[in-house]
């Protein structure tokens, strides 16, 4: 009789484990260029507009240090070894690299307030800590400013740095 029981309460009652997968398959996703599906909340929902920036800022927030030796050959790949920051390329193998990594890095995208800069402007431009591109005009140096500098720096009446040396050793050791 306990057997009949039992057998009975285990026919009615039905177990499922994957209905999940099921409830997705149901809804067609909206295919990203990344590779992966988004699925909207409501049938009405507006897609997100998604614009990836150029390029990532990467700085290493872990030590380089105790890692293993393919997170190490990654981040030598990135430049990261010594240095704290780099600046990486948004491209799908770099993504998948700084993916490894991820926990060593801080990764920030660069954004550029004043426009994107072109090859005048490399010279006079900084990155700040959040990630912003800052162009400055501020920072060009003209013309004649370069001109006077090569003008003194070539200059044979000037003392240079060794002959100062010499010059100030002798006046301190003859003391007169």
């Amino acid at each position: 009789m306990f057997r009949r029981l039992t057998s009975t309460i285990t026919k009615e009652v039905p177990f499922v484990r994957s209905y999940a997968t099921r409830y997705f398959n149901k809804h067609e996703g909206i295919f990203y260029p990344g590779g992966f599906t988004y699925y909207p909340r409501d049938e009405n929902e507006v897609t997100p507009k998604i614009d990836p920036p150029k390029l990532f800022m990467v700085k290493r927030i872990k030590p380089f240090k105790g890692n293993p030796h393919w997170e190490k050959k990654i981040l030598r790949d990135f430049k990261l070894e010594g240095n704290d920051v780099a600046i990486v390329k948004n491209i799908p193998e770099n993504n998948g690299r700084l993916w490894r990594v991820k926990h060593l890095v801080e990764i920030k995208p660069i954004t550029f307030p004043n426009g994107e800069p072109t090859e005048n402007d490399i010279n006079c431009s900084y990155l700040k800590e959040n990630g912003e591109l800052i162009i400055s005009k501020s920072l060009e140096v003209s013309k004649e400013r370069l001109e006077a500098t090569e003008k003194f720096k070539n200059d044979p009446v000037k003392l240079d740095g060794n002959t100062l040396r010499v010059q100030s050793r002798k006046k301190w050791l003859s003391g007169w």
